[in-house]
């Protein structure tokens, strides 16, 4: 029981990264679409990712990890302390990086071409802050967490994440955001989504 739920709740934190991978991605690529000439940039795309990360890795995986996964590894290795605390405030940053994507989006429906290159410098860095991010919990906090985690500690994770809520409704959140995600995909233009390129 225990190693399928260790098994499980590192899935599901692996799932939800490579979702959030994906989207960043897509976020990336499109802001570079942007400042092309002539480019046809649906910026519904842009609208949909951004909900999606302020209302799924915001609101429910990064409050997960924090209250479970780095409670639990700190009370087993205070030595990762240093790593846990840079990635919470990671986590607390990008809350307000999200909210400054959004009005930087709104400039640039607002005001045009003239707001592209600080939208283009915002996702970048958002773009490049998560990405790194989460390779420092897959290459750093989830072997601590293999190593020193005991079964008890990961049927508390596992627990967890598995009754993930959507902060929208109250409601089970695999349902409706796998629908966002999956609008999401179907929008964005290959080769990062399976909408027209």
């Amino acid at each position: 029981m225990s190693a399928n739920a260790q098994n499980n709740a590192v899935n599901t934190m692996l799932n939800e990264h490579g979702k959030l991978s994906a989207i960043i991605h897509g976020m990336t690529h499109f802001a570079r679409l942007i400042g092309q000439p002539g480019a046809n940039v649906d910026l519904r795309v842009f609208r949909a990712m951004l909900f999606y990360i302020s209302e799924y890795p915001e609101k429910v995986h990064h409050p997960k990890e924090d209250a479970f996964l780095f409670r639990l590894v700190r009370t087993r290795s205070p030595e990762i302390n240093a790593t846990l605390a840079a990635l919470e405030e990671q986590h607390h940053a990008g809350e307000a990086m999200v909210r400054e994507l959004e009005h930087a989006l709104l400039r640039v429906e607002f005001a045009g071409q003239s707001a592209v290159p600080v939208f283009q410098q915002q996702v970048e860095r958002y773009s490049q802050l998560y990405l790194q991010h989460m390779r420092m919990e897959e290459d750093i906090v989830f072997p601590t967490a293999d190593k020193l985690l005991t079964p008890e500690d990961w049927i508390e994770i596992d627990a967890a994440f598995r009754v993930n809520v959507d902060p929208l409704d109250g409601h089970d959140a695999k349902s409706g955001f796998d629908k966002l995600y999956s609008t999401i995909v179907n929008i964005t233009p290959a080769p990062y989504g399976l909408g027209p390129a």
